[in-house]
């Protein structure tokens, strides 16, 4: 049997944190060894820092780790990072300089050109950034690779295979977007019961900007981005976990319905290809029902890391219009995260961390 790598969770309280903790369990190629958090809840044990919040129980094998700093060193070789914005590029940049692979769920690194914003179904081959990235920054065997925003994830998975067998000039996407999205506690009770909030904080500007490097092509050691359009608007409403997002696409080259559907259903990549733990063997599921997808029913499709699409029609506007699906602290994060580190290991991509 392989030897476990030693993995990290920076930001490891929070609801992505504990995601982290729930999915790598078990996971037969990780073994989480180092927690890091922030200042009020270093030096304690994970138990005693950590309010649980995702079903069952707090997994035994990290109930005694002690929280530590999110600064190099730590008890690994591999970091999964769920930092807030706000600190999550001071501490990434460190573990990086440090010699570490930093895998961060964070937005504070997706855009730099240098840095893959990965889904290894979509865009594996932005992979070739890391040799720039190391010459650029100077690390020394380290190097950072990022997942996008979780409604990036599923707006931008629904698009490739019929962007790669149609071409799609513009896209326009109304998103309804759970409240486990927002973290703990989250949105006020007050604010979301009865009620929608047509704002999340930066959101529409990180889905068109991210959706158009994630489908751009690799040109001289550089993304060039996608040449379409994306139009988004962001909502946040009363459900637990699952994002939604109402999608209108205009192509390139003329399509039928049972063409757009045949595309997404067909859609097998380089994680299927690989047998990747974390890869759904279906990464799009295609409903044929009237009424679906629906969060509480479809987004826990594939483990959580398929996305579900439905209502594929002729548009009046556009040429078609869809709705597509996926569970935003699972495919939407943590688990994207999970399956970016498992394609690092498949095609042999390491730091050269020292830590002991």
């Amino acid at each position: 049997m392989n030897k476990k790598m030693r993995v990290g969770i920076l930001g490891a309280t929070g609801t992505v944190g504990q995601r982290f903790i729930q999915l790598l369990e078990d996971h037969p190629q990780f073994e989480v060894t180092a927690l890091a958090a922030s200042d009020r809840s270093q030096g304690k044990p994970y138990h005693a820092a950590c309010a649980w919040r995702l079903p069952g129980e707090m997994p035994e094998s990290v109930r005694s780790l002690p929280v530590n700093a999110p600064q190099p060193p730590l008890d690994c070789e591999l970091v999964f990072s769920s930092l807030p914005s706000g600190v999550a590029r001071e501490a990434e940049e460190a573990f990086a300089r440090a010699g570490y692979a930093v895998i961060s769920n964070s937005s504070a690194f997706r855009m730099d050109e240098d840095v893959p914003l990965l889904i290894p179904e979509v865009n594996h081959e932005h992979l070739a950034l890391l040799e720039t990235q190391r010459k650029t920054r100077n690390f020394d065997g380290g190097f950072i690779v990022t997942n996008p925003n979780c409604s990036t994830v599923m707006l931008a998975m629904a698009l490739a295979p019929i962007h790669a067998r149609f071409g799609v000039e513009q896209v326009i996407a109304t998103t309804m977007q759970a409240l486990s999205g927002a973290g703990y506690p989250g949105v006020a009770s007050l604010d979301i019961a009865d009620n929608v909030v047509p704002f999340i904080e930066s959101e529409e500007e990180k889905m068109e900007a991210e959706t158009l490097k994630i489908l751009g092509r690799m040109s001289d050691s550089r993304v060039e981005g996608a040449g379409m359009q994306v139009s988004a608007q962001c909502h946040r409403v009363n459900v637990t976990d699952g994002h939604m997002a109402a999608v209108r696409v205009k192509l390139s080259r003329p399509a039928q319905v049972e063409d757009l559907s045949d595309a997404l259903s067909s859609w097998r990549s380089l994680p299927q290809e690989l047998r990747l733990h974390s890869a759904p063997s279906q990464p799009i599921i295609v409903r044929q029902e009237k009424d679906r997808p629906q969060p509480r029913l479809d987004r826990d499709a594939g483990r959580g890391m398929s996305v579900t699409v439905g209502r594929i029609r002729p548009d009046s506007v556009m040429d078609f219009r869809f709705v597509a699906l996926s569970h935003n602290t699972i495919r939407g994060a943590a688990g994207a995260a999970v399956l970016n580190a498992e394609l690092l290991i498949a095609k042999n991509i390491h730091a050269k961390t020292s830590a002991k």
